[in-house]
């Protein structure tokens, strides 16, 4: 699956929903719809960034086990898009609700702030 050459965040049926536009005339086109759950609510605040592989990763401000937010990632499938919680927050010294995005280092680390 090529990646998308654009993306953006956008809500959808209530919940923030991952959305790409895959065609210059507009055409939109959900990779993901967040429950707002376990998997994470609201990832609209910060930006999301590809892996040399084609995964997105990026960060919500809700949802995950305390509801304080998560660090995600987005698979390309053949079928669509998979979702993987890679962290979520407990607002302990970890912090809480990241609203920045992510950045990958050199050995291809993820650091984020909160």
């Amino acid at each position: 699956m090529e990646p998308p050459s654009s993306r953006r965040l956008r809500g959808g049926g209530g919940i923030p929903s991952l959305a790409t536009t895959l065609a210059p005339i507009g055409t939109e086109t959900v990779l993901y719809s967040f429950t707002g759950g376990l998997d994470g609510a609201n990832p609209y605040y910060s930006g999301v960034i590809f892996d040399a592989s084609g995964n997105l990763y990026g960060t919500t401000v809700g949802g995950g086990t305390s509801n304080l937010g998560t660090v995600f990632e987005l698979t390309p499938t053949e079928s669509g898009w998979s979702e993987k919680v890679l962290y979520s927050f407990a607002a302990g010294l970890d912090g809480a609700s990241p609203y920045a995005g992510l950045v990958f280092n050199g050995a291809g680390s993820l650091y984020g702030t909160t």
